[in-house]
């Protein structure tokens, strides 16, 4: 068992409500990076995402595709991050969600061994196929780093207990059809479709895209081991409201709401 599963599946036999803040990093400058992760640290995230800015973003909606320009306009690359990390201490596990792109060109070996040297406990690949992960498993086979598996609404139920068998760390239940983003009207059949992958995985499942208000934590909590928060978090940061991330998350993992 990776150590993220591991540290996510005690907060889920907890009845802890799981909370995984989404930032970009770079989106203010990597000198902020320490900052953010302290910050989201402190406010009790589980687990911390960590987009990677990407020129052609197939999942990313125009919040974060905003951040994602941003960091790219701070000249931000895959490798900078990595270095950054390499000199960040954290109690809080994160986990890099990129395309396969970068990663291929940062060179496969190199970016998982470069990533040993880090917190990183998790991976997230949008566009990296469950039948084409034999390209990385290998890497990671032997590493601590999770390969977290996404769950569509539009995955076929047969298939889901395959995907959530091979994944890692928690399973990402993708919400909408669509791209990330806020005010989201979520199908009234989506917490019976949470509950089914939930049913099937000995791993705790995340609901994300669009979840942005309090209504949708608690929504979800009913079905499913917590929450993945990307575009209302990154829209905070980027208005320099550090306190409404923090008592947003405090209020979520309290379950205070």
């Amino acid at each position: 068992m990776k150590p993220l599963t591991k540290q996510l599946k005690e907060k889920q036999e907890a009845n802890e409500t799981i909370f995984v803040p989404y930032i970009m990093a770079g989106a203010q400058g990597l000198d902020q990076l320490a900052n953010e992760i302290q910050l989201l640290t402190e406010a009790g995230a589980s687990a911390i995402e960590l987009g990677i800015p990407f020129s052609d973003p197939v999942a990313d909606g125009p919040i974060i595709q905003e951040a994602g320009l941003n960091a790219l306009n701070h000249g931000v690359t895959l490798k900078k991050i990595i270095q950054q990390l390499k000199q960040i201490e954290t109690s809080t596990p994160l986990v890099i969600m990129t395309y396969f792109n970068p990663i291929f060109n940062y060179g496969l070996d190199s970016f998982v061994t470069d990533l040993g040297e880090t917190n990183v406990l998790g991976l997230i690949i949008p566009d990296l196929p469950y039948e084409h992960q034999d390209l990385l498993t290998p890497l990671l086979k032997n590493s601590d780093i999770a390969l977290i598996p996404l769950v569509a609404l539009t995955t076929p139920k047969e298939r889901i207990p395959e995907l959530v068998k091979a994944g890692e760390g928690f399973i990402y239940a993708v919400a909408v059809n669509g791209v990330t983003g806020t005010g989201r009207n979520y199908q009234e059949s989506l917490d019976e479709h949470l509950a089914y992958i939930q049913s099937v995985s000995d791993k705790p499942v995340l609901a994300g895209f669009g979840v942005s208000s309090k209504e949708h934590v608690v929504r979800f909590r009913k079905s499913c081991a917590g929450v993945i928060v990307g575009s209302k978090i990154v829209q905070l940061l980027s208005e320099g409201k550090q306190k409404e991330v923090r008592s947003f998350i405090e209020a979520a993992v309290s379950n205070s709401f």
